[in-house]
């Protein structure tokens, strides 16, 4: 079962719109691993492909491989 929650967070004033700093959020939480992309794209309110795609915009990487996963990859490949 989904849930969410809602929170209340003061800032001082950023001239960002609410959609913006949603999207921000999820961009920092993907980056440092606290969520998958599937997540991160559901916090930001995009799907997954439009979300991956945004990163690529941002020079940000949809998904990290750490170098066992890179390794295994390429043996496959």
């Amino acid at each position: 079962m989904e849930t969410t929650k809602t929170k209340c967070v003061h800032l001082p004033e950023l001239n960002l719109k609410d959609d913006e700093i949603r999207l921000l959020l999820a961009m920092k939480l993907l980056q440092d691993g606290l969520v998958s992309l599937g997540k991160a794209a559901e916090v930001a309110g995009f799907s997954e492909k439009a979300f991956a795609e945004i990163l690529l915009l941002r020079a940000m990487t949809p998904v990290k491989y750490t170098d066992l996963d890179l390794g295994k990859e390429l043996e496959n490949a």
